[in-house]
């Protein structure tokens, strides 16, 4: 991953906290940003399989 790309994830990440900066203080910052960011990356990567386990997991 280049230096640029790891830099604009770096700004994205840090404008999603200055969205939330009225309900989190910012010492808060981390421990929201770094969770939802996991989360967000588990959805990617499993995006391929996410209608095979939504079947399976609704039985329908």
């Amino acid at each position: 991953m280049s230096d640029e790309t790891i830099n604009n994830h770096g700004a994205f990440i840090w404008s999603v906290a200055d969205l939330l900066r009225g309900v989190y203080k910012q010492s808060e910052y981390g421990r929201v940003i770094l969770p939802l960011t996991v989360l967000r990356r588990l959805d990617c990567v499993l995006e391929a399989t996410k209608p095979k386990v939504l079947t399976r997991c609704t039985g329908r």
